[in-house]
């Protein structure tokens, strides 16, 4: 109590309500880097009750949506040598190229592995990349599916294997894609941006809370997939990966896939211009999810940008003495951030991370304030 009055007497009411915000705040951010973040790193799905006693047969099913010749040159073989022992790899060709497909059918002369199927383009009934995963899925010839997307690009030959493994312990099956490493501040920003947005969904689906995953690297079986009548949200073009998983996801039935050798790649194809369009497409998904995880995605972005603001506000108006316990607040919040991205990051798979996260901390708050002004208007692409 003696405390309480001197400091009341040195900083007054204002001093006292700054300190309260700034330790709040202070331990919400303890809350999620260490309780939330923190459980990722050490996370082992092992630890789930087995549903299948032997790894499954795998259907791979890839939606190819263009011409892309540099796909079936670079990356497919890498999906193609993988080092499992049965598995198919389903092509559903969206265009009109009748020579690019004879070009996939004779592939399978020397991949046996590969189906390929298609789906005339026509401009006047556009085809979302639900109806092409749709097609493929009828295609498919096994019971567990895995899905990637043409962008993803696998960073060693046990991709599929472990991925392959999840179905052991559970009907879903989410694994980690990031952004291929590339020079420039630019990209830095994008792959801090998808590991630590990707860290939501994982620590949940970590703490049996799971509510999406990602379309570079996700499965379930056809049995969920037909039981739940098929993908939900139609008039979108979006949600396969989020919508409909929220649609079936359970306690009991996600396998989370933690692991440098399963982590994939995505190639951009752009700048920090084309990156926020992407955000702004996929994120329209974002106003149907439920409160509850809303509310835990916010809180983590709001909590630092008031942390912050509380911060500088003590740096400005606050005696000397004042200001030395704010910026040590501060530091003591950074080394810990700093630990836990490192940790994360190594589970991952992701390098370069942690030394300039001082710099994402800082600007990411408003990257997604810009985001949530962007997503206020309608973006005529995501729907049907």
């Amino acid at each position: 109590m003696q405390f309480f009055d001197t400091f009341l007497t040195c900083y007054g009411w204002e001093g006292i309500a700054l300190a309260g915000a700034m330790l709040v705040l202070f331990g919400v951010q303890l809350y999620y880097y260490i309780f939330v973040y923190g459980r990722i790193p050490g996370y082992k799905n092992n630890r789930r009750a087995a549903v299948l006693e032997a790894d499954p047969q795998v259907s791979v099913v890839v939606p190819l949506f263009s011409e892309d010749y540099s796909f079936i040159e670079e990356r497919l073989p890498l999906i193609l040598a993988q080092n499992y022992p049965d598995f198919e790899v389903v092509i559903v060709y969206v265009g009109h190229d009748t020579d690019f497909y004879e070009d996939l059918v004779r592939l399978k002369q020397s991949f046996p592995q590969i189906v390929t199927t298609k789906i005339h383009l026509d401009p006047r009934f556009p085809i979302s990349r639900k109806m092409a995963l749709n097609v493929g899925i009828k295609s498919a010839h096994y019971e567990c599916m895995v899905f990637t997307s043409t962008d993803a690009c696998p960073q060693t030959d046990r991709w599929l294997a472990l991925m392959a493994k999840g179905f052991t312990r559970g009907e879903i099956v989410v694994g980690y894609c990031g952004v291929e490493r590339k020079k420039g501040f630019s990209n830095y920003m994008m792959r801090t941006w998808r590991m630590m947005h990707s860290a939501d969904w994982i620590a949940r689906a970590v703490q049996r809370r799971p509510y999406r995953g990602t379309l570079h690297n996700f499965g379930f079986t056809k049995r969920l997939y037909f039981g739940a009548n098929g993908f939900s949200h139609l008039n979108m073009n979006i949600g396969e990966d989020d919508l409909f998983m929220q649609k079936v996801m359970t306690r009991d039935n996600v396998s989370v896939i933690l692991s440098p050798r399963a982590t994939l790649r995505e190639k951009t194809w752009g700048g920090m211009g084309w990156w926020m369009g992407q955000l702004r497409y996929f994120g329209s998904a974002f106003r149907f999810y439920p409160q509850a995880v809303k509310n835990f995605i916010q809180w983590e972005l709001g909590s630092r940008a008031l942390f912050f603001a509380t911060v500088l506000c003590a740096l400005a108006v606050m005696p000397f003495e004042y200001k030395l316990a704010a910026l040590a607040l501060l530091l003591v919040r950074y080394v810990l951030v700093a630990v836990q991205v490192r940790r994360l990051a190594r589970r991952l798979g992701e390098r370069g991370i942690a030394g300039c996260y001082f710099i994402y901390d800082l600007l990411s708050p408003l990257w997604a304030l810009a985001l949530c002004i962007l997503l206020v208007r309608r973006d005529d692409r995501v729907w049907r």
